[in-house]
C-alpha cells in the first residue's frame, strides 16, 4: 500500500528538467559499498510473504476461493512518484502492446484473470474460479461480477474477455501471442463461448498444460495480460483506445509522454482495492545516478535500484529497504542457432554458420557440431558466476547454470554446472579452431532487473579475458525485441526473467510457434518441447523437462548466469509494508494500490 503527499506536481515540461536536477545532485551518490544480504528477509523491514520455490501444476478440479468484499469507500490523496529505467510509450490495447510496456501496464492499469500465489499456484483475480475437464480439453472460467471498466465503459463481461485475448493473439506482439492465439481462436476445432455475462467456456482439440495457460493469464510480469472494454474499441477504434485504455485495474491512465512519464489516477470504488494515493507517476529515468538523486531529495518514493546503491539509499533518513529472495534470474541466449525451418516450412534466411557459436551441421553426432559445442562451452565456463554474484549483485543472489530453473534447483541434475575454468575455455577455443578468438555481439536487453547492465558488462569482460572480441550493446529491450521476434538478431543477450511457474514455460521460447524467441531452434528440441507442452501428467512433465534440459545442457544450447533477490527502496513518506497481489514478479516494486502513507 503506497501513499504519499508529493511536494511536486506534474508538468508537461518537467521530466527532462527533473533528470537534469537529479544529475546536479549527484554529490550524495558516490557509495558502492557491499551490503550483507539477509536470508529470507529485508535490510530494514520484512515483506509480508516470500514466494515459495515449488512447482505448480494445477489439478483439473482446482477452484480458488472468491476474494474478500471490496474495501470501504475512501478518498485517495497525494502522489506516488516511481523511477523506472524504461517504460516505453504508453500503449495498452492487447493488439498493439509489447514489452517492456506489458509489465508496467498489467500491474497498474490492467488486471489478469489470475493472481499467482506465494507457492506459485494460480489464485483468483478477474476470474473468481475455474474448472478444467479431466481430459484437459474444456476450460470453464467464472468471472467476478460488478467489475467496472475505466472511463465509464460499463461492466466487464465474458465477451470482453474473449475479445481481449483474441486481440492479444492476433496482434502477434505479446511474447506469448502464438500460445494465446492457439488457445483462444487460432486452432481448428477450438471454440470460445460466452455462456453468460460471467462465464467463459473454452474447448480445445488437444490438452493444455495448465501452467502454460496460467502463465499468460497472470497479473504481473512481461508475459501477463489484462482485459479491456470491447465497447471502447468498437466506438473509437483500437488504436485510439490503446492510448487511453479502458481496462479494470486500480489505476487509470491520464497522461503520458514517450520516454518521460506515465501519469495515472486512482480508480474510486475499485472492485478489489481503491488506491490510497490519488495519483501515481512512472518516470522514465535511464541513469541509476539520477534515480538515486531523486530518491535522496524526496522527489521519488521508489525506484528501480542496483544492488551497489543499497548502502547509499540506506543512509537516506526515514528510507526503508524491503528484500525478496528468488525474485528473478538471468540467462545467456545465443541467437542464430536456427537449425530447422520456420513456421511456413522455409529455412531461416538469417541462419549463418559463419558465426562461431552456430554449427554448419545440425547433426548432434557430427564433428562440426562437436566443434561448435566446444565454442559454447568455452563461453559458459569463462564466467565466474560466484564472483559476479558476490560483487555485482553484492551477494544478493546465487549462481545458476541453466536458465529458467530458479526455484526448481532441487530437481536439477548435479552435473548441470559450468565450473569456472578460463584456462580450459581458451583450450576449447583453440581445439575448435579459434585460437585467437572470434567476434560476437552481446546486448544487455534491459528489462528492469537490478544490476542487469553491470552484470552483462561483467560477462563481456570474462569473454574478452579468453580472447573473444565482444561488441557490447547497451540498449533498451524495446529496441532489440523486434529483431528477437523475427529471429534476425545474431549474437548473445543477457536476458532476465522472473520466476517461472514451471521450467517448461521457459522452454516454450525454443519452438517455432513461439512469438518470442530465445534464438535457438533444433528439430530435437522442437519435437521434445512440443510434446512436453501437451503433457498434463505432472510426474511425466517433470521427467520430460529434465530430459530436455539435460540434452540442452550437454549441447550448450543456452545457459544460466545467476538468480537474484530484489531489494525495494521505499521513501520516508510511504509505509514499507503492503500486501503483494501477485507473487510471480517482484524484481521491482508493484501492487502500489495497497501502499499507504506513513
Amino acid at each position: 500500500m503506497l501513499k504519499t503527499k508529493s511536494r511536486w506536481r506534474i508538468s508537461q515540461h518537467w521530466p527532462k528538467a527533473i533528470v537534469l536536477l537529479f544529475v546536479a545532485l549527484l554529490f550524495a551518490c558516490g557509495s558502492s559499498a557491499t551490503a550483507t544480504p539477509q536470508s529470507g528477509g529485508s535490510s530494514s523491514t520484512s515483506p509480508t510473504a516470500k514466494p515459495a520455490a515449488t512447482s505448480a501444476v494445477t489439478a483439473p478440479t482446482a477452484v480458488p476461493q472468491a476474494t474478500a468484499e471490496p474495501p470501504a469507500m475512501m478518498k485517495p490523496a497525494g502522489t506516488l512518484n516511481i523511477g523506472q529505467k524504461e517504460t516505453g510509450i504508453f500503449e495498452a490495447h492487447p493488439r498493439f502492446v509489447s514489452s517492456p510496456r506489458i509489465q508496467f501496464t498489467s500491474s497498474t492499469v490492467g488486471e489478469g484473470l489470475v493472481a499467482i500465489q506465494p507457492d506459485l499456484s494460480p489464485g483468483p483475480s478477474l476470474a473468481k474460479s475455474w474448472s478444467i475437464s479431466p481430459d484437459y480439453l474444456t476450460w470453464t472460467i467464472n468471472l467476478q461480477e460488478g467489475v467496472q471498466f475505466h472511463k465509464g465503459y460499463g461492466e466487464m463481461t465474458a465477451e470482453d474477455v474473449i475479445y481481449s485475448y483474441r486481440q492479444f493473439g492476433e496482434g502477434a506482439l505479446h511474447a506469448r501471442a502464438g500460445i494465446i492465439n492457439r488457445f483462444w481462436s487460432g486452432v481448428e476445432g477450438a471454440t470460445q463461448e460466452a455462456v453468460d455475462n460471467y462465464t467463459v467456456k473454452v474447448t480445445t482439440p488437444t490438452p493444455w498444460v495448465p501452467v502454460q495457460v496460467f502463465e499468460y493469464m497472470r497479473n504481473l510480469g512481461g508475459s501477463s495480460t489484462w482485459v479491456v472494454s470491447k465497447k471502447q474499441s468498437d466506438e473509437i477504434g483500437a488504436e485510439a483506445a490503446s492510448k487511453n485504455i479502458a481496462a479494470t485495474g486500480p489505476w487509470q491512465i491520464e497522461d503520458f509522454s514517450s520516454g518521460e512519464f506515465w501519469k495515472m489516477s486512482a480508480v474510486r470504488d475499485h472492485w478489489r482495492q481503491t488506491p490510497y494515493f490519488a495519483e501515481m507517476i512512472y518516470w522514465s529515468i535511464p541513469e541509476e545516478s539520477a534515480r538515486v538523486a531523486g530518491f535522496q531529495t524526496g522527489n521519488l518514493d521508489n525506484f528501480d535500484m542496483a544492488f551497489d546503491t543499497i548502502s547509499t539509499v540506506d543512509k537516506v533518513p526515514g528510507a526503508k529497504l524491503v528484500s525478496w529472495a528468488n525474485s528473478g534470474q538471468a540467462g545467456l541466449n545465443l541467437y542464430g542457432q536456427l537449425y530447422q525451418t520456420d513456421r511456413d516450412g522455409n529455412p531461416y534466411k538469417d541462419y549463418d554458420c559463419a558465426n562461431a557459436w552456430v554449427s554448419c551441421d545440425a547433426d548432434p553426432d557430427s564433428a562440426e557440431w562437436a566443434k561448435t559445442v566446444k565454442v559454447k562451452k568455452a563461453l559458459a565456463i569463462s564466467i565466474d558466476r560466484q564472483t559476479l554474484v558476490d560483487t555485482v549483485l553484492s551477494g544478493f543472489g546465487n549462481p545458476l547454470a541453466f536458465r529458467d530453473w530458479m526455484g526448481f534447483e532441487s530437481r536439477m541434475d548435479p552435473s548441470w554446472v559450468h565450473e569456472f575454468d578460463p584456462v580450459l575455455a581458451k583450450q576449447l577455443l583453440t581445439e575448435a579452431g579459434y585460437p585467437d578468438g572470434f567476434t560476437i555481439t552481446l546486448a544487455t536487453a534491459i528489462r528492469g532487473a537490478p544490476s542487469e547492465k553491470e552484470a552483462c558488462e561483467a560477462v563481456a569482460q570474462y569473454w574478452e579475458a579468453i580472447g573473444v572480441d565482444v561488441k557490447f550493446q547497451d540498449i533498451p529491450y524495446s529496441t532489440i525485441r523486434p529483431t528477437l521476434i523475427t529471429r534476425q538478431f545474431q549474437g548473445a543477450t543477457c536476458h532476465t526473467v522472473s520466476a517461472r511457474l514451471s521450467p517448461i514455460i521457459g522452454m516454450s521460447n525454443y519452438v517455432k510457434q513461439s512469438t518470442f524467441s530465445y534464438g535457438t531452434e533444433h528439430p530435437w528440441m522442437e519435437e521434445h518441447i512440443s510434446d512436453a507442452l501437451e503433457e498434463v501428467d505432472p510426474v511425466k512433465l517433470v521427467a520430460k523437462e529434465n530430459e530436455i534440459t539435460d540434452w540442452m545442457f550437454k549441447n550448450v544450447m543456452a545457459f544460466g548466469i545467476y538468480s537474484h533477490d530484489a531489494v525495494w527502496p521505499i521513501g520516508p513518506k510511504v509505509d514499507p509494508k503492503w500486501d503483494q497481489y501477485d507473487y510471480s514478479e517482484n524484481r521491482i516494486a508493484n501492487s502500489f494500490e495497497y501502499a499507504k502513507p506513513r
